[in-house]
């Protein structure tokens, strides 16, 4: 069952992870290396706090070995020790993230995306306000995009709805683009792991977002392959609009 302390643990840690990585960053260096030097740091730093703070539980990380025991585990912590590697290594950069869930028998219970760049750590303890997920919504749509490898269906629907591309870096980046307001929807297709959305959902459902594949099915954590084709967040007026749009767009192709 969660508690406040997991909601705490999952935002003290994603902070924690990130104060790691500005530091490490501060030092300069090939960034290819730093790179590297960052999602093992990051990784060896979340695996070692979860492992003292929750040693009962399971652990999805995208740098760790997946023990396949989180199947019949009853909580399993999902992290991304280093969301948007790639501006990690860029400098001045700073739409990279840490991401750190907790999954329960089936739901995302709590979670926190840190932007250490940007001194912000969206959490589930205190969710961002539902304001904006409830704000009016007006034309035309900002669709937060991949910097470099938006899909043929984005292109589709932005295209339908005369959107404009807002482009950013990481998963957890883009979510927080459309928590606070200065954008309207991330929808990608391109495929994806577990890791690089369950905070981000984790928070964005706190906000008061919707959240869903591009189908409009449930997101599904804790899968034998946490391979995940595709996800679309935006605010709840406008979701069936976007469906509509995917629909219309999947089926002309």
């Amino acid at each position: 069952m969660t508690t406040a302390d997991d909601h705490a643990l999952a935002r003290d840690l994603a902070g924690e992870a990130g104060q790691l990585l500005l530091e490490l960053r501060a030092q300069g260096g090939d960034p290819g290396l730093l790179r590297k030097a960052g999602d093992r740091q990051s990784h060896e730093f979340l695996a070692a706090r979860l492992a003292a703070s929750r040693p009962g539980d399971a652990v999805l990380s995208e740098e760790g070995v997946d023990d396949k025991a989180r199947l019949s585990a009853d909580r399993v912590w999902i992290v991304d020790p280093l969301d948007g590697t790639r501006e990690f290594g860029e400098e001045g950069r700073t739409d990279w993230a840490v991401h750190v869930a907790l999954w329960e028998r089936g739901e995302l219970t709590a979670g926190a995306v840190a932007l250490p760049a940007q001194g912000k750590i969206l959490n589930t303890l205190d969710p961002p306000s539902r304001d904006v997920a409830s704000a009016p919504v007006s034309a035309p749509l900002r669709l937060v995009v991949s910097r470099t490898r938006a899909s043929q269906l984005v292109k589709d629907v932005a295209a339908a709805l005369k959107a404009q591309f807002v482009p950013c870096g990481s998963a957890g980046a883009k979510t927080a683009t459309v928590i606070a307001g200065e954008t309207d929807v991330y929808l990608h297709s391109g495929g994806f792991y577990e890791w690089d959305t369950a905070a981000p959902v984790a928070v964005a459902r706190a906000a008061g977002f919707h959240t869903s594949r591009i189908d409009g099915t449930d997101l599904v954590y804790n899968r034998e392959d946490p391979l995940l084709p595709d996800i679309l967040v935006c605010r709840p007026a406008i979701a069936d609009l976007l469906l509509d749009a995917i629909r219309e767009a999947t089926y002309a192709n």
